[in-house]
């Protein structure tokens, strides 16, 4: 499973160095669709992120704790300093960034994949779970980054691994989502026991309705109101 899904994330960081590629300093300063940041913010964190998800990884290789980020306001104030930074320095930090991961994740030892490490949040999560939130933020944020590609074509750059990461973001924020069942055509997902309603849609609008990207105004079925924390 880890092979695959590491194949996954490489492919997904090589779209993202061929869509900055061509990101000037006008671009980078442009807004993302995220509100309050800019590309130039959004790269930053994602490259900030790839070092995250390393420092998970080591954790579960190690046993020793590694934090994704820094404690209080760290990851933020990481993220509003590297935005400052000129265009070539953000974007030869993104690719650099992303080939470190992807180079510590081949070298790991099995036993790293199932080995018990904590989310962001500290919910107990494993290594392979951690690989799963890159394929989520290199996924999701590809269309924050608002230049050229929606939940679709991202989600097709997921393959197989869709229902992976829609089962991510359900466990990361399960305590805020309605009783519902949903499905996108290949799994289903029961939010809670008792859950009444099937609210069903395709990969790209289940993932962008769970992340807060869209209302669920595409989804068939009952869709209940819905604030993602991402």
């Amino acid at each position: 499973m880890t092979t695959t899904a590491l194949t996954r994330v490489r492919e997904l960081q090589d779209e993202w160095a061929l869509v900055i590629g061509s990101l000037d300093e006008t671009a980078l300063r442009a807004p993302s669709a995220l509100p309050g940041w800019t590309r130039a913010h959004l790269l930053t964190h994602l490259a900030r992120n790839a070092d995250a998800v390393g420092n998970l990884l080591t954790w579960a290789a190690t046993g020793v704790e590694h934090p994704m980020y820094g404690p209080g306001t760290a990851r933020d104030d990481d993220i509003a300093a590297g935005a400052s930074r000129g265009a070539a320095e953000i974007l030869a930090d993104v690719v650099a960034s992303g080939e470190r991961l992807v180079d510590l994740a081949a070298s790991l030892p099995d036993h790293a994949w199932t080995a018990p490490v904590r989310g962001r949040g500290g919910q107990p999560i494993t290594g392979a779970d951690a690989l799963t939130l890159r394929l989520a933020e290199t996924t999701i944020h590809l269309v924050d980054l608002d230049a050229g590609h929606d939940f679709t074509s991202a989600c097709s750059l997921l393959g197989d691994y869709v229902d992976d990461v829609v089962t991510n973001m359900i466990n990361m924020y399960l305590g805020d989502l309605p009783p519902i069942r949903l499905t996108d055509g290949t799994h289903t997902w029961t939010m809670a026991s008792g859950a009444d309603g099937l609210v069903s849609g395709t990969p790209g609008a289940v993932l962008a309705w769970l992340s807060g990207r869209a209302s669920g105004e595409v989804l068939q079925g009952p869709v209940p109101e819905f604030k993602s924390l991402v």
